[in-house]
């Protein structure tokens, strides 16, 4: 059997670089991205202030060169539009209170973008979540767990993942609390 493949979702940012890290010194064979989900390059927003910017952009690809591998971005401006912003304006619209952030991870992340890792011979997506995914050998069912650091766990905006999807789905810094991780960045 061969290095098992990982597309890793990077957002420029400490925990999805630590997860490419740790999951290149377990010996998986990365490949890095990023969705580019509208144009944002002009918006006059400060850094650090929105996500998948083009300076988030930068900071992930140079984390990638630094670690060896490739990193790609892909462009779900369109599914982002119809999944996310659409539905936010619609659901702002009729009285309801919209979370777009569950729609983009169930949409885009874990939708369109598994599905590419996946059509690409990907074995895996990981992320930078803090949640845990282990198999029930009983019942050979996925559960999802929170985060060992119970402070950051973000088990709760994953809710809505699938058995298929959580069979692809690698979370490396769910097994540490955040200053562990943040030691380990300043380490890198």
């Amino acid at each position: 059997m061969g290095t098992e493949k990982v597309l890793v979702a990077m957002s420029g940012g400490v925990d999805s670089s630590v997860a490419a890290k740790l999951l290149t010194d377990a010996g998986y064979d990365c490949v890095g991205c990023m969705m580019k989900l509208y144009d944002n390059e002009d918006a006059g927003i400060p850094k650090g202030h929105t996500c998948c910017s083009l300076d988030d952009a930068e900071d992930a690809r140079s984390v990638a060169r630094r670690l060896g591998f490739p990193f790609y971005v892909f462009n779900l401006k369109d599914k982002f539009a119809a999944c996310v912003i659409d539905r936010f304006v619609d659901a702002y619209e009729h009285g309801v209170t919209p979370n777009p952030c569950i729609d983009c991870n169930r949409c885009l992340k874990f939708g369109a973008l598994l599905e590419r890792a996946l059509l690409l011979g990907y074995d895996y997506l990981a992320t930078g979540h803090y949640a845990r995914v282990k198999l029930d050998e009983a019942s050979g069912k996925y559960r999802l767990l929170r985060g060992r650091d119970r402070s950051k766990d973000q088990s709760y905006v994953l809710y809505q993942l699938t058995q298929h999807q959580l069979a692809h789905l690698l979370l490396p810094v769910g097994e540490f609390d955040k200053p562990t991780i943040r030691g380990s960045a300043r380490e890198a």
